[in-house]
């Protein structure tokens, strides 16, 4: 099994499992060290806990809790890989469910729990605006739902609500620069990330990881329109800790590269043009 963390933060983890085992290789028992939810994203193995076997395939969701046994099986075909958001404690409490939904082991691939399984791996890769620890809450909130057959309703936004949301959308915006996580951006106003999550995306209609990153993608078209820095300056200037993730992220939500941009605020309109004849 090969694990890499691709996310961490004090209340959540990311990690990327890889395994290559097939049916020659012998099970043997493990043990969950957290509170974790984890998305098959392809192959399958066997999931042995409780006296059960499940079978588990692409878009399936395996749960588990501190401590609890279990064995993986590979009798059908070699090899699987997951994404893995592990909880703290405090975290999961806060999430909800009881203990015993914890431990209840997997679940099906259900239409509710893969298309978030999903935007964990746009995440994961880039391709989405979301943060993996925004997902990973999100995928574990939904897991509580299902497992306990009820929907859960959005807080109601009262006038402290929605002003403990815009006060931390002004602190994301002034220190969009730097680098910044749910977990942070959470204790400026007070709250646990999952509190603070469903609040300002309850009152301000996106997660706070949209926010920042639609602040660095203000700051930089701004830069781009009447500034000399380089396209990589203004990058790393404006927060991004990556220029190929910036290219990216800019080249989605613009249409343009940041240098096609570029040129377009500085009078070739036609770049821009063509992008809206394209999309029309």
């Amino acid at each position: 099994m090969d694990a890499t963390t691709i996310f961490r933060s004090g209340s959540i983890s990311v990690v990327d499992c890889r395994c290559s085992a097939g049916p020659d290789d012998v099970p043997f028992v493990e043990a969950h060290d957290s509170f974790s939810v984890s998305y098959v994203r392809t192959g399958s193995f066997g999931y042995r806990a409780r006296g059960q076997l499940h079978e588990l395939v692409a878009g399936s969701l395996l749960v588990g809790a501190p401590g609890s046994e279990f064995m993986c099986t590979h009798d059908h075909a070699t090899g699987d890989e997951c994404l893995s958001f592990h909880l703290d404690e405090r975290t999961a409490s806060l999430v909800g469910g009881s203990a015993e939904s914890w431990r209840r082991g997997p679940l099906p691939p259900l239409s509710q729990i893969l298309v978030l399984g999903e935007l964990g791996q746009a995440a994961a890769d880039g391709r989405s605006d979301l943060g993996l620890d925004e997902v990973g809450l999100l995928l574990a909130g939904r897991m509580v739902d299902v497992m306990s057959g009820r929907g859960r309703r959005p807080p109601d936004a009262r006038a402290p609500d929605r002003r403990r949301a815009v006060e931390a959308a002004l602190w994301i915006d002034a220190n969009s620069h730097e680098p910044l996580d749910l977990e942070r951006t959470a204790r400026e106003v007070g709250l646990s990330s999952f509190h603070f999550l469903r609040l300002f995306a309850r009152v301000l209609g996106v997660t706070p990881h949209q926010y920042l990153v639609r602040s660095r993608l203000r700051r930089a078209a701004r830069l781009l329109a009447g500034d000399e820095r380089s396209i990589t300056q203004i990058a790393f200037d404006v927060g991004f800790g990556d220029l190929s993730n910036f290219v990216r992220t800019f080249h989605r939500a613009a249409g343009v590269s940041p240098r096609g941009f570029r040129r377009a605020a500085r009078g070739e309109r036609k770049i821009l043009q063509e992008r809206i004849a394209a999309s029309s």
